[in-house]
């Protein structure tokens, strides 16, 4: 995969995500990653990564769960 595809593709996620909180800790991290600050990808576990890249797999393929529905179903043990 190029690096153009790869933009395109972390575009199409970021275009989809309408949680201000996930957005503004995207906008954190790269940030972090612009502004040449050690890279925490290189500082976490490869079970991290691959979690990770799990997760993004499964936002592409819309295999998530919106924030709200699940705040509504555990917020009984989140007050």
């Amino acid at each position: 995969m190029d690096a153009i595809v790869l933009k395109r593709e972390i575009s199409a996620l970021i275009e989809s995500i309408s949680d201000i909180e996930v957005l503004q800790a995207l906008k954190t991290l790269l940030s972090h990653k612009v502004s040449k600050q050690a890279d925490w990808w290189n500082t976490i576990s490869e079970e991290e990564r691959i979690e990770i890249k799990q997760g993004l797999e499964e936002a592409l393929n819309e295999e998530v769960i919106p924030h709200d529905e699940i705040l509504k179903k555990y917020m009984k043990w989140l007050v």
